[in-house]
């Protein structure tokens, strides 16, 4: 199964010296079932990208709580044994965790698929969007736009033969 794991860029760092991106539980995002209603379609690119879009808020969400990190999203894209990643029944229908589960494994980081990193032109944005967060989370409008700015930037596709360059400067 193919999971998206929220980090941020020394959180990547930490998982290139271990070789692990957890050692268990850990939250990710996937297609769930509740993704693919919210989401109405049967495209798997789609529910995937949808996924993949979810890991990148809660990566935004790691990024606010640590003011250190360089503003910069980071997802791992990576495959789990089927059976590893569960969706937590009392949080499933929750919008707020649409697509999250709990990989109960330890994630090698070999078992990698590619990385996913906010680009220097989205930094600006992805500051303003982690101080505005708390405020879109009460329901501010003008902060929830803010936020959105943010989800407006794609993340980039890295291979996983580039993380030593990714996490040189956050080492």
């Amino acid at each position: 199964m193919r999971v998206y794991v929220p980090l941020t860029l020394p959180g990547l760092a930490e998982a290139y010296r271990t070789g692990e991106l957890g050692s268990g539980p850990l939250t990710a995002y996937a297609v769930t079932p509740a993704l693919r209603e919210w989401y109405l379609s049967e495209d798997i690119e789609e529910l995937e990208y949808a996924a993949l879009n979810r890991a990148a808020l809660a990566s935004l969400r790691l990024l606010a709580a640590d003011p250190d990190a360089v503003r910069r999203r980071v997802v791992v894209a990576a495959d789990v044994p089927d059976g590893a990643a569960t969706v937590d029944p009392d949080r499933g229908l929750d919008p707020a965790a649409l697509g999250e589960v709990r990989v109960a494994v330890s994630v090698p980081l070999a078992k990698a698929a590619a990385v996913h990193v906010d680009g220097g032109d989205a930094e600006a944005d992805v500051v303003a969007a982690a101080q505005a967060l708390k405020a879109a989370d009460e329901g501010d409008d003008d902060a929830q736009f803010v936020v959105d700015g943010a989800e407006d930037h794609d993340l980039l596709w890295y291979a996983t033969q580039e993380i030593p360059n990714l996490v040189a400067p956050a080492a």
